[in-house]
């Protein structure tokens, strides 16, 4: 039956590999294979909380630039030297800077308005000056004035052998520049040549035509301004006559020698009649609002008593009391006799007879507002009839002043606007010979001393700027597309595990077989003391403490699992723990090489009954350490890890030993891990420094954790001490040094003792 509980638990486990787990692994989660694109930073690790306060700080960034040091020499001297080559090829050019003072206003000759407005009135206006600078009219004004020797020592610089000679007003246009001088009305002209005189001379032919243009804009604009003017005041002159002929006819033929007085009379018949209409308009709207009201009330059977004008009228007014008195006394009769009595009789009739004489009342009174209403239409519409025709006589009179009042004021319009015109064809007649400019001349151009390009100063400066720059990128983009594993950051916020120790690289263990002197050996302790923080780590937790068998695995081979395997083991047998170690490598055993022992009998004899547990036993390799090698190389090792045999091994070893650690192969390359992983109380994982592949080992890791066995943590292999420093943390890792190297030079205080094996405890 005990065999068969090892068997049992083991088939159990191997069924819920697959559910969601408590250690990191949530439910549904899937992942293609050797893919990732949805990984991220998984969520998986010691208790299923990575540690996501690890952040990148500004020393590994730093350290990322340490390692590619020689992309960023390489790449820097490249740039500089390309720079410098580049530089001292070109040809110095010189540049010469004329200046020029726009005007706001023109000097005033005579105190007449230009034809061609030229002043600075706005930031449009100094635009459009400097336009004119840039204008291609200028470029070619400057060119006609270079004289053939000019142009051949212009040209001369550009020219090259066997190709064609470049255009001159291109190269003008090219090399000029207009800049605007700020808060200033003043222009600056740059000229850049590789001959300084060349530069300033076309500076300054630059400003002279500029000047020149606007001057002589001014003159041939007035010049046209005056003969455009002589043309308009002929034909002015003509439509001044034709409108004088034009009024005289017109009052000869309506006789509007007394057009005032005729005006004057129908004026004030007007407004009589506007008078007298508006009253009628008012006295209608009256009457039908009180014959409105009547059929509204008619119409909706209500009592015209109700409305005012109506119940006012005296008649009405009588007769309305004298049916409420009735009323009243046949009400006070009908409580003393019936209704067939005599009094009561007479009295009802005497009633109805008051009634029908206030309906007649009220009829009478309806008709008369219904009259007055009639009486007040008719009277309106005969007021505006009589308006009406006096409107058409002011109307008719009208039209005869409006004909001939445009007819005067066309005549006085014209008239004047003859007048203008000549005055302004005589002012521009005499302003338009005198030459007024608008800008001067503030600072010629002169030779310049020193060439602008090349800037060597500037293009050496930009030149280390930019190899600097580039050689920073090219590291940063190697270190980008470098995957591997190199810091806590990787494997704390990238893997999700937590980080047990990191083990600094063995420079003189150049075979495997060196591995069981490494923790006793280590001249300064450093490999020692990050195995006992490997062994302290792991009794600071309660499920590691108390774990019994622990595997060891890695995410490819020659990552150092068989030496942290040999090395942790031997640790823990220094303090006083009964361990044995089982190498579960079944295709590369190692664990026979690291301690010098032979591999004739192991794991695959007992699984295959040829030798029971005691006879493959080593005993005391070191004090309270054991080991179970292999026996050989197995064809199946999958098969022999999968067997009741392996798990009643397995459990025997967890009851005589206080640790089993299991050596098994890479995770990440066959499958024997997985097998033998629920099997065990927990694992750890093997890291080695700048091998392994991120995405590979965030698989790997993810494959360990569905297994639903808790992950004590990682272990980063094979550290170089230069960087080791930078990768943990420079104050702890210079502090352990120094602390360590002071307690072996001291004799006097912190003695150590020995155990049998000789490595030292404190």
């Amino acid at each position: 039956m005990e065999s068969d509980d090892p068997r049992r638990a083991h088939e159990r486990q191997l069924n819920e590999t697959s559910k969601p787990g408590r250690y990191g692994q949530a439910p549904g989660y899937g992942y293609p294979a050797y893919g990732y694109p949805s990984y991220g930073y998984p969520s998986y690790g010691y208790r299923g909380t990575p540690d996501t306060s690890t952040q990148q700080s500004l020393r590994d960034y730093l350290l990322i630039l340490r390692e590619r040091i020689w992309y960023i020499a390489v790449t820097f001297l490249v740039v500089v030297s390309a720079t410098l080559l580049y530089t001292f090829s070109l040809t110095p050019v010189y540049q010469s800077t004329a200046t020029v003072q726009v005007f706001r206003r023109e000097a005033t000759v005579m105190r007449v308005e230009q034809v061609v407005e030229s002043g600075i009135n706005s930031a449009e206006d100094l635009n459009t000056q400097v336009n004119i600078l840039q204008s291609g009219l200028i470029i070619q004004k400057v060119f006609d004035r270079l004289t053939p020797e000019d142009r051949s020592r212009f040209l001369a610089p550009y020219l090259k052998p066997g190709e064609p000679a470049p255009s001159a007003l291109s190269l003008l246009k090219a090399n000029r520049t207009i800049t605007p001088q700020r808060l200033s009305l003043i222009v600056a002209i740059e000229f850049r040549h590789p001959d300084r005189e060349m530069a300033a001379k076309i500076a300054n032919l630059m400003a002279d035509e500029y000047i020149a243009y606007n001057a002589h804009v001014q003159v041939d604009e007035s010049m046209k301004a005056v003969v455009e003017l002589e043309q308009r005041a002929n034909e002015q002159r003509k439509r001044v006559d034709e409108i004088a002929n034009q009024l005289q006819a017109y009052r000869e033929k309506n006789n509007l020698v007394s057009l005032d007085q005729r005006k004057d009379i129908v004026t004030e018949k007007l407004k009589e009649l506007n008078n007298y209409v508006t009253q009628s308009s008012s006295l209608l709207q009256d009457a039908e609002t009180r014959w409105k009201l009547v059929e509204t009330a008619r119409q909706g059977g209500r009592n015209l008593l109700d409305l005012s004008f109506v119940a006012s009228v005296p008649s009405v007014s009588q007769l309305q009391q004298q049916v409420a008195n009735l009323t009243i006394d046949v009400a006070q009769l009908s409580q003393r006799y019936r209704a067939r009595h005599p009094k009561m009789i007479e009295a009802v009739n005497t009633l109805e007879e008051a009634r029908r004489q206030l309906q007649l009342a009220i009829a009478t009174s309806v008709a008369q507002v219904e009259s007055q209403y009639q009486t007040a239409l008719q009277n309106y519409e005969l007021a505006r009839a009589a308006l009406a025709s006096q409107e058409a006589d002011s109307l008719s009179l009208d039209r005869f002043g409006v004909e001939y009042s445009n007819l005067a004021r066309d005549y006085e319009v014209n008239e004047k606007l003859l007048e203008q015109i000549l005055e302004r064809m005589r002012e521009t007649s005499v302003s338009g010979t005198i030459e007024s400019p608008n800008a001067r001349m503030v600072d010629q151009a002169v030779p310049g001393g020193r060439p602008i390009s090349p800037n060597y100063t500037l293009n050496l400066s930009l030149g280390m700027v930019g190899g600097l720059g580039l050689g920073l990128a090219c590291a940063f983009f190697v270190a980008y597309v470098d995957d591997r594993i190199k810091n806590i950051y990787d494997v704390e916020g990238v893997l999700g595990l937590s980080l047990l120790s990191v083990i600094p690289h063995v420079r003189n263990l150049k075979k495997l077989e060196d591995v069981k002197g490494a923790v006793g050996s280590d001249p300064v302790g450093a490999i020692r003391e990050a195995f006992a923080t490997l062994y302290s780590a792991l009794r600071l937790r309660d499920e590691s403490k108390t774990a019994r068998c622990i595997l060891i695995t890695s995410t490819i081979s020659n990552e150092g699992k068989s030496f942290i395997t040999s090395n942790l083991a031997s640790t823990c047998a220094s303090h006083g723990e009964r361990v044995v170690v089982i190498d579960c490598d079944l295709r590369r055993p190692a664990i026979n090489r690291a301690f010098h022992l032979e591999n004739l009998m192991g794991l695959i004899d007992i699984c295959s009954g040829q030798a029971q547990l005691d006879d493959v036993i080593v005993r005391s390799v070191q004090p309270n350490l054991d080991i179970i090698p292999t026996g050989g190389r197995a064809k199946n090792p999958t098969q022999i890890l999968n067997s009741r045999e392996f798990a009643t091994t397995l459990s025997e070893l967890k009851k005589r030993y206080d640790r089993v650690f299991i050596d098994t192969p890479p995770i990440g390359i066959v499958s024997d891990a997985l097998i033998v992983l629920p099997l065990v109380d927990g694992s750890i994982y093997a890291v080695y420094f700048n091998k392994t592949k991120r995405k590979v080992a965030q698989y790997c890791v993810h494959r360990l954790l569905e297994s639903n066995v808790p992950n004590f943590g990682a272990v980063l292999d094979g550290l170089v001490g230069g960087f080791s420093g930078y990768y943990t943390s420079s104050q702890l890792y210079r502090g352990k040094k120094d602390y360590l190297a002071s307690n072996d030079a001291n004799n006097g205080e912190g003695r150590h003792s020995e155990n049998a094996n000789g490595s030292k405890l404190r």
